[in-house]
């Protein structure tokens, strides 16, 4: 049976590693933890037994735009999907969780805060629901990287559904963090199916080097195909696209911060291999099914070890010889650990910020409770002379604490439905030819317009109907003012929400677990991050396998480390004259960095970089940003 629905929907003849383990499992009714590394195909170890079970499957996740993705491909292949996240109003989340009891839909996505809401759970008690998921099911647990508060409330679903299983999945879980899911999910049995972390044609690689942009030039003239170029903030992911630009490497950019048209056109184009690599912050990655990545470079250190893997390891999915690089400088180390006081900042500080943001929204004392407010921490930093970086730190913590809910930015593009019934509709005279026109149009773009909200582009409505864009919006903000429509427009905001009443600053407690105990095991993350570039002695493979708690016998062969190991149990007899010869003509066939030098010519470091200075001097080879040539 699940093989025909395999074959039915995604066209696929077989299922992959454990993943008909992990769909037996829950198909017998069984709570079961799947740990698949990013790229095992987790998607499908749910979406299979909800097909073929009664009922619709609850999907929690917090990841917005992943969510998005996955409601339009379902749609795409004809299964009935529906999503709720911040920033729906409720008369949206009313209608979409009316079409979860009535509709017959087989999937609800829905974001873990939005689990605590009264009006979520009286209509859940009327679904029949078959399965419970949890995505990214390290966020419940406080030894995880992630924590989010939000998550714990799903033991309390369970209590509300009492006879249906779980499915807890998750990339990236240390041996804590696994025990931990299934006791906070309140697994009745533990059951717990691994794939191997292993990626035997992933070579991880560490380069020292003080010229990064050099270094990531270098590596992209040497090896063909896609890449992905990881950098911590936004400004950056635009700067470095120009200067590959600048070298003809066609390259595009990537943050939370651009629209959603834009992402997806540039994802487009990065996915068809129209533009070579994307240059991007952690928001790229999750959903992306791009198999055929040669090299993912990491030009910042990521905070946490999971981090790391689960970008890395969109290299190379389809199997073939790809590679993970990080690019690590001196002053790596020191920028690593400055993020601590910015990720943790003083509990006085975090305050402070609480204050001021009643303040910010003249809230009364004990008011608030069940509140949503529109947030710009921009505007917010302005008023009240915050950094960003530690005010936005300090509202996550205040979170965790359990006073509001802080969302991050959410780009909501615009939708609508129609309040009256088709029939109604055409009724309606004198509306005008542009206005009829473009009912027309919106009814031959979109279906299901008249029993839910679609997501609606105006561009596309624009030139479908010959109109201006700005004529779009006019007549459809006319249209929900005369109640033929509900019209949301596109808005890109972050929110806040009170999760209890305004009570005064000296009152407010950040527990141990909230503060100290998260910011310790974030120090050990980075001290983990810190160990892994510095470490020259041991298997690159073997340090991230053994930090999730796989024990691993074998060196990889492949990584900086193994190379370098086999490079020592070959050493070279060679007199200097004959290694001065051999880097000439090396140079002479290619310029490369000293790191590829070593890499190339086998012999002592030492005598190595000897000959490299005495060629330097004698201006036989010149340097320039840090590469070597005749």
């Amino acid at each position: 049976m699940y093989k025909e629905i395999l074959k039915q929907y995604w066209g696929y003849d077989n299922f992959r590693g454990i993943q008909e383990d992990i769909i037996n499992s829950i198909g017998e009714g069984k709570d079961t933890l799947g740990l698949m590394p990013t790229g095992g195909g987790k998607s499908i170890t749910f979406q299979v037994p909800a097909l073929a079970k009664e009922g619709l499957c609850l999907v929690v996740t917090p990841l917005i735009s992943l969510m998005k993705d996955q409601v339009q491909n379902l749609r795409k292949r004809g299964i009935k999907a529906l999503s709720i996240y911040s920033g729906m109003s409720r008369q949206e989340i009313i209608t979409t969780l009316e079409n979860c009891i009535f509709g017959n839909y087989k999937f609800l996505y829905i974001s873990p805060e939005r689990l605590d809401t009264e009006i979520f759970r009286t209509k859940l008690r009327k679904m029949n629901i078959s399965m419970i998921t949890v995505d990214e099911s390290h966020c419940i647990s406080q030894w995880g990287y992630d924590f989010r508060p939000a998550y714990l409330k799903i033991a309390e679903i369970r209590d509300l559904l009492p006879n249906v299983p779980v499915l807890a999945l998750t990339a990236t879980a240390t041996p804590e963090v696994v025990k931990d899911i299934q006791e906070r999910l309140c697994f009745k049995k533990e059951n717990v199916f691994r794939m191997s972390f292993e990626r035997k044609n992933l070579a991880y690689i560490v380069r020292k080097t003080e010229n990064k942009t050099g270094e990531l030039l270098h590596i992209l003239r040497r090896m063909p195909g896609s890449a992905i170029v990881y950098v911590r903030n936004r400004r950056r992911t635009k700067e470095i696209t120009e200067l590959l630009i600048h070298e003809d490497i066609t390259a595009d950019f990537y943050h939370a911060g651009l629209d959603d048209a834009t992402k997806d056109v540039r994802q487009h184009r990065w996915q068809k291999g129209e533009s070579r690599v994307m240059v991007a912050t952690n928001a790229f990655g999750m959903g992306i099914d791009k198999p055929d990545v040669r090299i993912v470079i990491h030009l910042d250190l990521p905070d946490s070890i999971e981090a790391y893997f689960q970008e890395a390891g969109r290299a190379g999915r389809d199997g073939d010889k790809a590679y993970a690089v990080t690019l690590y400088g001196k002053s790596d180390k020191i920028t690593l650990h400055k993020r601590i006081p910015d990720t943790f900042p003083e509990k006085d500080y975090i305050k402070q910020v609480y204050e001021h943001l009643q303040y910010y929204y003249q809230m009364a004392m004990g008011d608030g409770l069940g509140c949503v407010r529109e947030f710009s921490l921009e505007d917010f930093c302005r008023k009240f002379k915050y950094f960003p970086v530690p005010a936005h730190s300090a509202l996550k913590i205040l979170t965790q604490a359990g006073y509001l809910e802080y969302t991050d930015e959410q780009d909501n593009a615009s939708r609508l439905y129609f309040t009256v019934r088709r029939d109604e509709l055409y009724k309606l005279r004198e509306l005008g030819e542009d206005m009829d026109k473009l009912i027309q149009v919106v009814l031959r773009s979109y279906t299901g317009v008249f029993t839910d909200y679609i997501f609606i582009n105006e561009d596309t409505l624009a030139v479908r109907s010959g109109l201006t864009r700005q004529r779009v919006y006019d007549m459809l903000i006319r249209l929900s003012k005369m109640h033929i429509i509900h019209y949301i427009p596109h808005k890109k905001t972050p929110y806040i929400i009170y999760t209890r009443e305004r009570i005064d600053m000296q009152q407010l407690q950040i527990s141990r677990s909230v503060y100290e105990e998260r910011k310790e095991r974030y120090e050990n993350r980075i001290g983990a991050m810190v160990d892994y570039v510095t470490t020259d002695t041991i298997c690159r493979s073997r340090m991230l396998l053994r930090y999730f708690g796989e024990k691993n016998e074998h060196n990889c062969g492949i990584c900086d480390v193994c190379l370098s190991h086999h490079a020592e149990e070959v050493p070279q007899e060679i007199s200097m004259e004959e290694l001065r010869d051999k880097v000439l003509q090396l140079l002479a066939e290619e310029s490369v960095t000293p790191a590829n030098l070593a890499e190339q010519i086998l012999v002592d470091k030492e005598l190595l970089t000897e000959a490299v200075h005495q060629l330097l001097e004698e201006g036989r080879i010149s340097s320039i940003n840090g590469i070597l040539q005749t």
